[in-house]
């Protein structure tokens, strides 16, 4: 393993860096022209891999947590990438640290003799989602209900511009996957349960990296989970996708294959198996499919500790590290045991069981991301869209975003849309004044929680917002208070956070008894009843449906709750249409378009008011 070079040495290269990032245009000299943006970027990438060392290269090919690595760690190891995982925050997680804390890191691996930047990742799933402060749009499972492409992309380069304004340049989104079973805790990560519908959506690749790498806030996409996660039997989260290669391909491939043909830089490997076999360490799927037929070029990044898995036990041994890069991965996500992962690796070339080849490959794609986007040139963080950050432009295209989500399923009599002036309308539910569960999971902590988490505005606030001076709201958390004398009674309830693994239903996939409780008071008191089901994904409802007057479906909607009013208000028209199976009773599950079932609300159903 090299030594860190001397203190001056490192201090030398950095400010030397530093001048030519900040306009100083030093020429690069004889041993590091590949710092010369002048070349074209393979030119670029062949100087500079004739020049790297194994270690080099092994340091390039791994990522560690945030959390698990020092400075001097950067530097000695020569790590080539760093991650976030779901939480991993700075103190005080402010979007100014969050930059800090990337420049710092970039600083340490830029001290190193060849200056390779860090390409740094986080699960900005639904908006930079781990910041405090941040926009935090509907989930995935929402925006396939608008039918958007357009507004996605535009979601998506909001994204990239919050991002880019903490410093980070990858982010491991999107989710392509097509859900076939409801059960799966992942669900809401998902577009939809027809390829066509993800694959649609795959515009928000274009939204994060923008018409090419290296523009204005442009960061790696990811395509994930390749391939199958969606279609696990029992809707297990990483479980087994038994499935034919024909029915592999015609489900869950096509989504993947329009972010490809959009420029996706990265491809990130399911947990998950296919027939028995552990994706992780599937050559014919990772080399074969993608690398060659489909003719990917960028680079394949493990989930995290993913790799662990392949023989089924934990921890990573040898034989799981070469049959992992053999089978084409590029970067492996190993949070903490890094150091080990780089001695095993360097072991396994040295005795030829890893091809250097292999590594060479691997280290090209990486290298190719990095030069494209122009993390030589410009390095740290760019400051100027700290202010996009949560800012009132992104938060109206939420709105818009959550308002063209919701969808609308049942209104009997028209009691939606709900009039503006002199109305008298009761609000009840645990998710109607609640910022945390409305975000649902992978916001601003990896399974997500309830309560004031990060600004936004609830959906009991946007009621109470766009309700007319002359109106009267009243709230009421358990439905207690109620009587005849209101007009409508609204209740906001549904699941509370989670995220994957946690979120699995094997079970019964009804309301608990806290909701039904205040439905049921809302119900005795006479009135109107309109239900607003926060949830990532169809409840079983369909035994209490029939004393709801109204239900709207809002899925995850984020911090924009204004945007669920503007619907139940009519201010906006819902448009929203399901983007998966609404079943009739949970033993229906798995329950797909055209599979011969008769669901409660199909597929692609959802209503909308007279003018």
């Amino acid at each position: 393993m090299h030594r860190s070079p001397p203190r001056f040495l490192a201090l030398g290269l950095l400010t030397a860096l530093l001048v030519t990032a900040a306009g100083g245009g030093a020429a690069a000299d004889a041993t590091t022209d590949y710092l010369d943006p002048g070349r074209s970027v393979r030119d670029r990438v062949d100087r500079l891999l004739s020049r790297m060392s194994l270690d080099e290269k092994i340091g390039q090919m791994t990522q560690a947590e945030r959390q698990n690595v020092t400075h001097d760690d950067i530097t000695r190891y020569r790590l080539g990438s760093l991650l976030s995982g779901g939480g991993s925050v700075p103190s005080p997680n402010t979007p100014e640290a969050w930059a800090d804390m990337y420049d710092g890191f970039q600083r340490a691996a830029l001290a190193t003799p060849l200056r390779v930047p860090l390409v740094y990742g986080v699960d900005a799933v639904h908006g930079h989602n781990n910041v405090v402060g941040a926009t935090i749009f509907p989930h995935n499972i929402g925006l396939g209900a608008t039918r958007d492409p357009r507004l996605v992309q535009r979601i998506g380069a909001a994204t990239a511009e919050e991002v880019s304004g903490t410093g980070v340049d990858w982010n491991f989104a999107p989710c392509l996957c097509v859900a076939r079973n409801d059960r799966w805790g992942r669900t809401y990560e998902s577009f939809g349960e027809v390829p066509e519908l993800p694959a649609a959506m795959s515009s928000i690749v274009t939204g994060f990296q923008g018409p090419r790498l290296g523009g204005p806030a442009s960061v790696l996409a990811t395509a994930k989970h390749y391939i199958g996660d969606g279609g696990t039997t029992g809707g297990t989260d990483q479980g087994d996708t038994r499935v034919s290669e024909a029915e592999l391909r015609r489900i869950h491939l096509p989504p993947f294959q329009a972010a490809l043909r959009r420029g996706a830089g990265s491809v990130m490997i399911s947990y998950s198996s296919w027939n028995g076999v552990k994706l992780h360490g599937h050559r014919y799927l990772i080399t074969d499919l993608l690398k060659k037929e489909l003719g990917f070029t960028g680079l394949v990044v493990s989930d995290y500790n993913g790799i662990d898995q392949i023989d089924g036990q934990p921890g990573f041994t040898a034989e799981e590290v070469r049959t992992a890069i053999n089978a084409g991965i590029d970067m492996v996500m190993v949070p903490s045991e890094w150091r080990r992962f780089i001695a095993t690796l360097k072991d396994e070339v040295e005795a030829g069981r890893v091809p250097m080849a292999r590594i060479d490959d691997a280290n090209r794609r990486i290298l190719t991301k990095k030069f494209e986007l122009g993390l030589f040139e410009r390095p740290l963080t760019d400051r100027r869209y700290l202010r996009t950050v949560g800012s009132a432009e992104h938060r109206a295209l939420a709105r818009q975003a959550v308002a063209a989500s919701q969808v609308l399923l049942k209104n009997r009599g028209n009691v939606l849309p709900l009039g503006r002036d002199r109305n008298k309308i009761f609000v009840a539910g645990k998710s109607a004044d609640d910022i945390g569960i409305q975000s649902g999971g992978w916001t601003i902590t990896w399974q997500g929680s309830a309560g004031p988490i990060t600004p936004g505005t609830t959906i009991l606030q946007g009621i109470r917002q766009t309700a007319g001076p002359s109106s009267t709201v009243t709230y009421s958390k358990d439905g207690t208070g109620v009587d005849g004398s209101y007009k409508a009674a609204v209740a906001v309830v549904g699941e509370t956070p989670y995220a994957e693994f946690f979120g699995d239903r094997p079970g019964a996939m009804g309301l608990d008894e806290e909701d039904l409780a205040t439905i049921a008071r809302l119900r005795a008191s006479g009135v109107p009843v309109i239900v607003v089901l926060v949830s990532g994904r169809p409840l079983d409802v369909s035994a209490q449906l029939p004393g709801w007057d109204a239900l709207l479906a809002s899925w995850l909607p984020g911090t924009e709750g204004r945007g669920v009013a503007d619907v139940l208000f009519g201010t906006v028209r819902p448009t929203g249409k399901l983007p998966v199976t609404w079943m009739n009773d949970v033993g229906q599950q798995p329950i797909n378009r055209g599979d011969g079932q008769r669901p409660l609300f199909p597929y692609g159903y959802g209503l909308t008011y007279r003018r």
